[in-house]
C-alpha cells in the first residue's frame, strides 16, 4: 500500500472511520480511503491499486450501504468530490459523485422534466446508475442515454442499450466497471408545476419515512406482487429491535439505527425479518442495501 500512499498522498486517508461516511452511521475503519478530484485521478488510482493487488471498492455517499464492524482491509474510493455537471437544452451530464437530488432540483428550476422522480433520493449519480434507482413508477433507465466508465485499463462510453437494466439491476453490478459520469435526456416542462410536484413528494417522504434516524433507505427489494414494508408490518414487526437496530415504527421497510447499532445487529434483524415473512407469507425478501464486509 506504500506505493498508493506515496503517489496519491493528497487524496489518501489511513484508518478512515467508515461510520462517519455512511448514512447508517455504522462500520469499522478502512485501511485506506481516497477522495479523487477528477475522473482521470480516480482511474489512475484504481489502476495502480489493481497493479499492486490491493482490494478496492468504489462507492458514492454510501446511502444504501452497511459497512461491517470489522472495517475494510483494502482501499475504499469515494466519488463524492466528482461533482461536475454540464447542462444542455434537453440533457444533463453529471459526474458520478454529483447528488441526484441536487441535479433533479436544478432541472426543475430550469424547467426541465424527467428527473423529478429522483428528487429526494439520497444517492449520487453513480450509485443511481449502478442500482437503476427509481421511485413513483419511474427509473433511471427511462432517462439515461449513456454512461462513461473505467474498465481497469481505458475510459469508455456505454449506450443505454448495453446497460442490461432491470429492477434495481444493471450491467455494472457484474462487470466490475467503475461509473465515472452519466448523461440524461430531459424535456421542457413547466417549472412551477414541477416544483410543486417535488415539494409535495418531499413532504410525503418526510411524513412516511424515518428520515430522523440513520438508515440505509429501503432494506428490501419489492417482491413480485407485494410490498416488503406491508408484509413486514403484517408480521407485527414494527418497532422490533435487536441491539441498536430497529424496524422503523414509521415505515416497516426501513431498519434504523436507534443508537449504537452494529452491523451484526442489522444483519441479525434482517435475517429475523426474512424468517418471519417467509413463515407467514412464503415470500423471500431480497436485500436492496449492500453489506460491505471485511473481505468482499
Amino acid at each position: 500500500m506504500q506505493t498508493i500512499k506515496e503517489n496519491f498522498s493528497t487524496i489518501i486517508q489511513e484508518d478512515l472511520p467508515l461510520a462517519k461516511h455512511s448514512s447508517f452511521k455504522i462500520g469499522g475503519c478502512a485501511d485506506l480511503a481516497a477522495f479523487p478530484r477528477t475522473k482521470e485521478e480516480l482511474a489512475s488510482l484504481v489502476a495502480l491499486a489493481k497493479q499492486e493487488n490491493i482490494k478496492t471498492l468504489v462507492v458514492g455517499n454510501a446511502t444504501n450501504m452497511l459497512f461491517d464492524d470489522a472495517g475494510f482491509r483494502g482501499l475504499i474510493v469515494f466519488t463524492t468530490a466528482l461533482k461536475r455537471v454540464i447542462w444542455g437544452e434537453d440533457f444533463v451530464e453529471a459526474e458520478a459523485g454529483a447528488s441526484l437530488t441536487a441535479i433533479a432540483g436544478e432541472a426543475v428550476r430550469r424547467g426541465l422534466s424527467g428527473l423529478e422522480f429522483a428528487y429526494g433520493i439520497p444517492a449520487t449519480v453513480g450509485g443511481a446508475v449502478y442500482m437503476n434507482a427509481g421511485a413513483y413508477e419511474a427509473e433511471i433507465s427511462r432517462i439515461l442515454t449513456e454512461s462513461t466508465y473505467f474498465d481497469g485499463e481505458h475510459i469508455r462510453t456505454r449506450p443505454l442499450a448495453d446497460h442490461a437494466y432491470g429492477y434495481r439491476k444493471s450491467v455494472y453490478q457484474t462487470s466490475g466497471d467503475i461509473i465515472l459520469s452519466a448523461r440524461f435526456s430531459l424535456q421542457k416542462g413547466n417549472a412551477e408545476e414541477l416544483q410543486k410536484l417535488c415539494e409535495d413528494r418531499m413532504k410525503a417522504r418526510k411524513e412516511k419515512q424515518p428520515l430522523e434516524f440513520p438508515s440505509a433507505g429501503s432494506v428490501f427489494k419489492r417482491p413480485e406482487g407485494h410490498f416488503a414494508g406491508a408484509l413486514i408490518e403484517k408480521c407485527g414487526l414494527k418497532g422490533y429491535r435487536i441491539g441498536g437496530a430497529e424496524v422503523s415504527e414509521k415505515h416497516a421497510g426501513f431498519i434504523v439505527n436507534r443508537g449504537g447499532a452494529t452491523s451484526h445487529d442489522v444483519l441479525s434483524l434482517i435475517e429475523h425479518i426474512r424468517a418471519e415473512v417467509m413463515k407467514t407469507f412464503g415470500v423471500y425478501l431480497e436485500t436492496e442495501i449492500i453489506h460491505v464486509s471485511e473481505r468482499p
